[in-house]
């Protein structure tokens, strides 16, 4: 259980998808942190240059947060981006269910599927099938922990993925990002 946060506010990330990607849809972190102030968010600030923002606010729906921020994307920076949104103690309980076995091992690629609302079920690995023996795909509740060897990377279904429509429903983040994303919110909900 994460820590009991010490405000009224709700510490939340919201993960962009498809963001400062390939040199696409290029938005300056400032510019999104200002855009969330004015959204009425607390303490916002952003992590690397790939669409991580971490903020407080009075305890909403993630839902409700996701349509708030993808209208101000639109409105505001001319992005029809989709975004997914975590609270701490979802993260939180995301990291304690990473596999022990997932370490910085510079032979494997570790990633974390973020998935939206719409697509979140433990039936989206049939929809997806994952070659076995060649990469493992776990459905964690909000997500899907996807590992494999390097050497492999190319034989697998999950490198496809990004040319069907359910791609459009997820965003990734590596396995150091995510723990430090957690790690960011751990401390702004001491704070």
């Amino acid at each position: 259980m994460p820590e009991k946060q010490k405000s009224d506010l709700t510490v939340f990330v919201a993960l962009l998808r498809g963001v400062n990607v390939g040199g696409n849809n290029m938005i300056s972190m400032s510019s999104l942190r200002d855009s969330f102030i004015r959204l009425g968010f607390k303490d916002v600030a952003s992590y690397i240059n790939s669409g991580n923002l971490l903020f407080k606010t009075k305890s909403e729906n993630p839902r409700k947060l996701e349509k708030k921020i993808e209208s101000m994307l639109a409105k505001e920076h001319k992005l029809e981006s989709k975004v997914v949104v975590r609270s701490y103690a979802e993260m939180a309980s995301l990291v304690k269910k990473l596999p022990k076995s997932w370490n910085d091992h510079e032979h494997w690629r570790y990633n974390v599927m973020f998935l939206r609302h719409s697509i979140d079920s433990d039936k989206i690995l049939a929809q997806l099938s994952p070659k076995d023996g060649i990469e493992e795909v776990t459905y964690v509740p909000g997500t899907l922990l996807w590992s494999v060897e390097l050497s492999n990377a190319q034989r697998t279904t999950m490198i496809k993925l990004s040319s069907q429509k359910i791609f459009q429903d997820m965003t990734v983040r590596n396995l150091n990002t995510t723990r430090k994303l957690h790690e960011l919110m751990k401390k702004m909900a001491a704070n």
